[in-house]
């Protein structure tokens, strides 16, 4: 066995218990090494090797240079030298020197050719300073990896991950990844890879974009790999860092904007979908890199599902949000997807929306504000689409109010992002709103009034307006207010009845309700019980009037908290879960 290190009068006191005996384990070998150590050098701060100054620079004249400048800068004999960004670390310095105490031998592996190889390249150590020195046999090892199987090549390039920086600048990476896109293109239908999309074939321009450079020879069947599946190749590329992935694409052809191929935007959304699970995990790879390494992955693939967003359904497209939103994504990027999503709104549910915030709130308010706006003023906008969207953001509103961290002009923008017509009635917004107070017992007076300026009384159910008149946290002025509307609509005979015959003008609605406009005084005698209900609506809300008329001055200024115990028209379960 060969050891690095043998040194002279070297004072254990400097070293940890292990570093004692990995040092004694050296001294013990002395015999097997008879050169004196006369240089101590610092590899990146990490470690100290004790070497000789003449073994190392018969294959190395950068080291012998950096020997040079440094003892001339010092004048001191017995100093350390300090090399920084070396490939690998101390790792990779024990190889070289275990290559130069070994007489320019040491065995070459897919696991390590790497490695070597950046590490001759940053010592210089080529033809010139020794014959078959390190940098000539790592690139022969190299030379052969057409015949390497899949996963080996897959490995190598994994194991350029910590000196990235070394091994891209030699072209070590570049050269890994053309074998790599050889062998894809060998055993994958590029038709398929590169189709914008699962129903229509690529052009001939389109295909040859994925013609990889790779040797005329036929790939050995040993180095095909054994899946069958079209997308194969990414998912044994899961394991890779983000830049290199970053490099495969490029090569491919599909970065940024020319990225049409439906297969690889999936595999790109899968690959950023593992790396959010390994943030939320802490893996040690999320400590390696921010999220912004991500950032031009996640662009290319929201430009994949731009240019292909009809294989991509309303949830579909909400995943694809979620994932990309923690990965810097470009705010191009962003309003391109957020138009997609908004102009099929009407397709989305209540889970659909509840995205997470990312400041204090519990949920991203701001993305559904956005996304309602452009809604609203899409093209193919329906009453239909309006009025299902006006459920989903009334259900909405219900489920966000409870969070304590959300502003009242928050629920006042998304209560009124949607126009009037896209609401037949008002409950859902006044339920909500309650839950907001109830929610909310501190709230002042103003803001309560404030908050209440979204309804539309006019559209509000008779039990719901007389559960507002008795409701002690709506300010009595509105209550008040609500009455007399609804007070004038009965009067003027405008709820809808069940009847039989009809006689004046009227309307049938899509529940089978008639909307009597006429006069109450000219219905028939056949719809007595009719008039009676009406009768009884209006003796109701006089009835409530007053009792608003006498509570007013009790309630203003009133303390809320001592008002919780009403129990509302819709006999509200328990507020909703947050997320």
């Amino acid at each position: 066995m060969i050891f690095l290190v043998c040194c002279h009068h070297i004072s254990l006191e400097h070293f940890s218990l292990s570093g004692k005996h990995k040092f004694l384990g050296y001294i013990r070998c002395k015999e097997a090494m008879p050169q004196p150590c006369d240089l101590a050098i610092n590899v990146n701060g990490q470690q100290t090797f004790f070497i000789n100054q003449k073994v190392l620079s018969a294959y190395s004249e950068k080291l012998k240079k950096i020997v040079r400048r440094e003892k001339r800068k010092s004048h001191i004999k017995d100093s350390i030298i300090e090399i920084d960004d070396f490939p690998g670390g101390p790792d990779g310095f024990e190889l070289v020197s275990r290559f130069c105490y070994n007489h320019g031998e040491i065995k070459i592996t897919v696991s390590n050719v790497a490695l070597l190889h950046s590490c001759a390249v940053f010592l210089g150590m080529t033809e010139n300073v020794s014959t078959s020195n390190l940098l000539k046999q790592t690139e022969t090892f190299l030379d052969g990896m057409i015949y390497w199987s899949w996963q080996d090549t897959v490995s190598c390039l994994k194991s350029c991950e910590l000196f990235f920086t070394n091994a891209d600048s030699s072209g070590l990476v570049e050269k890994l990844i053309f074998s790599l896109l050889g062998k894809i293109a060998h055993n994958t239908d590029i038709a398929t890879l590169a189709a914008s999309s699962s129903s229509s074939s690529s052009s001939p321009e389109t295909a040859s974009r994925f013609r990889f450079s790779s040797p005329s020879k036929t790939t050995p069947e040993s180095t095909k790999p054994r899946s069958s599946s079209k997308k194969w190749w990414f998912d044994d590329l899961i394991i890779l860092p983000p830049m290199i992935i970053e490099k495969v694409i490029k090569n491919m052809g599909a970065y940024g904007t020319d990225n049409d191929s439906l297969i690889l935007t999936k595999s790109l959304l899968h690959f950023l979908k593992m790396a959010v699970l390994q943030c939320k995990r802490g893996a040690k790879r999320a400590a390696l890199y921010s999220r912004s390494a991500y950032a031009g992955l996640a662009d290319t693939a929201v430009h994949g599902v731009i240019s292909m967003s009809c294989s991509f359904s309303c949830r579909g497209l909400f995943s694809v949000l979620r994932i990309v939103s923690g990965f810097g994504l470009s705010k191009d990027c962003r309003a391109k997807l957020e138009m997609l999503i908004g102009g099929v709104l009407d397709q989305a549910t209540l889970d659909d929306l509840l995205v997470s915030g990312r400041d204090r709130g519990v949920f991203d308010v701001n993305l559904v504000l956005r996304l309602t706006r452009i809604f609203v003023h899409s093209d193919l906008l329906s009453s239909q689409k309006l009025k299902k969207v006006g459920t989903l953001i009334d259900k909405y509103l219900c489920e966000i109010s409870p969070d304590q961290n959300l502003k009242t002009s928050k629920v006042l923008g998304v209560a009124e992002s949607l126009p009037d017509s896209a609401r037949d009635s008002f409950d859902g917004v006044y339920k909500a709103i309650d839950i907001y107070l109830e929610s909310h017992p501190t709230l002042p007076f103003e803001e309560r009034s404030r908050l209440c300026r979204c309804l539309n009384y006019e559209k509000m159910s008779l039990e719901a307006c007389k559960d507002l008149a008795k409701n002690p946290r709506i300010p009595p002025d509105i209550a008040v207010q609500a009455l007399k509307l609804q007070h004038s609509k009965i009067s003027k005979g405008e709820y809808s009845v069940r009847v039989k015959v009809l006689k004046g003008p009227s309307m049938i609605n899509s529940s089978g309700m008639v909307l009597y406009n006429g006069n109450v005084e000219s219905l028939s005698p056949e719809n007595q019980d009719t008039r009676m209900n009406m009768q009884w609506g209006v003796m109701e809300l006089e009835k409530a009037c007053r009792e608003m008329k006498r509570r007013v001055p009790k309630l203003v200024g009133h303390d809320v908290n001592i008002m919780r115990g009403t129990t509302p028209y819709y006999s509200r379960s328990p507020l909703p879960k947050l997320c």
